[in-house]
């Protein structure tokens, strides 16, 4: 399991982008704890509640340009498993058991730290996702001490949690369903189903798709960054595995459109204005922080290190090249940096302040735990020699 060497292949770039805009979101997360740290904290929460038309400046980001996010998160996911490192069952097998692992886990950990405690349930998926960006940051960091494999296993472990997200937004956290919306958004997606199968290739067709099936499935009830997901599906891909950065094929002309803004701007710009809580008496002990910061910290590791594990000594999977059980450990744990899925997931789920900010505490907890632990194990298990 090792990445193409080929000097512009789109996993290469993903993996540049991803690194560099962790970087950033990092920053954007720290600013946020300072600014709702200091006396600037009542103008920060005010301008995130600041109207815009209908919305706040929040719900414009939250429902808005993470729209973008979801579409390109969809790219991301019919790429690989079209025309990628997902295409085979061979190549599936142990990111989707890993994943599948590390999202039941933790969200069977949140639930036993807040059992009893009924108003706490619809948290359970908070910590059960993985922050691509945020882990391939941290990765960057360690430069050649971390083998090629288990990036490649990272964020392919990551896409196929991001379809366990999506369909625990579309299904978990959809309220009241409107019929009419509902089957304008499902001819929506038909039409540009079709013009797939027309073989209309420009992406502006698509993107004014995209558009237009995001306002049908918000007005439907069902979240609206759905939509991206759903748009990027019709998106079509030509094959072309030994050019898989090909010029001609629309999704990849589209992803890589998309993945600078969202990288360095959209992504960035959720995690400053949802990271942002007063640390000054925090109730770190309550079960809502805890059980998700435990979710994240515990829950990864022991499901997705415990799956692998389990994988490799039954033969259902090889080991990844390069790559030894105490770097498997440390992948495991950065897989518990959950933080730009678990702030939306939380967001859903929760939405009083005081529940909003035990979120957002047990966030930041857990995946600060989840990267520094990573990165000195993966430090002090990896050497720069011999890493591809």
């Amino acid at each position: 399991m090792m990445i193409a060497v080929k000097p512009r292949s789109a996993l290469r770039e993903f993996l540049r982008s991803e690194a560099a805009g962790g970087l950033v979101l990092m920053a954007a997360a720290a600013a946020a704890l300072v600014i709702a740290n200091s006396p600037w904290a009542d103008a920060y929460s005010g301008l995130l509640a600041t109207y815009v038309g209908p919305f706040s400046i929040l719900h414009w980001i939250n429902d808005g340009l993470m729209a973008l996010f979801f579409l390109l998160v969809g790219l991301e996911i019919k790429r690989e498993l079209v025309d990628g490192h997902l295409s085979s069952w061979t190549d599936r097998r142990l990111p989707i058991v890993a994943a599948v692992a590390g999202m039941a886990v933790p969200a069977l950990v949140f639930l036993a730290v807040t059992w009893g405690q009924p108003d706490l349930a619809r948290g359970w998926a908070v910590p059960a996702a993985t922050d691509i960006a945020f882990a391939i940051g941290v990765i960057a960091l360690l430069g050649s001490r971390v083998p090629a494999s288990l990036k490649l296993l990272l964020t392919t472990i990551a896409i196929v949690d991001d379809m366990g997200a999506v369909a625990i937004i579309a299904i978990g956290y959809t309220a009241q369903i409107s019929g009419f919306w509902l089957l304008v958004a499902l001819g929506l997606l038909g039409g540009m189903y079709a013009l797939n199968r027309l073989s209309v290739s420009h992406p502006a067709a698509y993107a004014l798709g995209f558009a237009l099936l995001w306002f049908a499935v918000l007005q439907s009830g069902v979240h609206a960054t759905v939509a991206g997901v759903l748009a990027a599906l019709c998106v079509p891909v030509r094959v072309t595995k030994a050019r898989p950065d090909d010029a001609q094929s629309t999704l990849h002309r589209m992803e890589h459109a998309l993945h600078r803004p969202v990288a360095f701007f959209i992504v960035p710009l959720f995690g400053f204005a949802n990271a942002g809580v007063a640390l000054g008496g925090a109730p770190f002990g309550d079960a809502l922080p805890l059980g998700i910061a435990l979710g994240l910290f515990l829950g990864k590791q022991i499901g997705i290190f415990g799956a692998i594990w389990l994988a490799v000594r039954s033969g259902f999977s090889a080991m990844p090249a390069h790559a030894r059980w105490p770097q498997i450990y440390g992948l495991s744990l950065l897989c518990g940096i959950g933080f730009t899925m678990s702030l939306f997931i939380g967001d859903l789920a929760f939405d009083d302040a005081a529940h909003a900010d035990g979120v957002k505490l047990g966030v930041l907890m857990g995946s600060s735990a989840s990267a520094l632990l990573g990165a000195l194990v993966l430090w002090l298990s990896g050497t720069k020699k011999g890493r591809t």
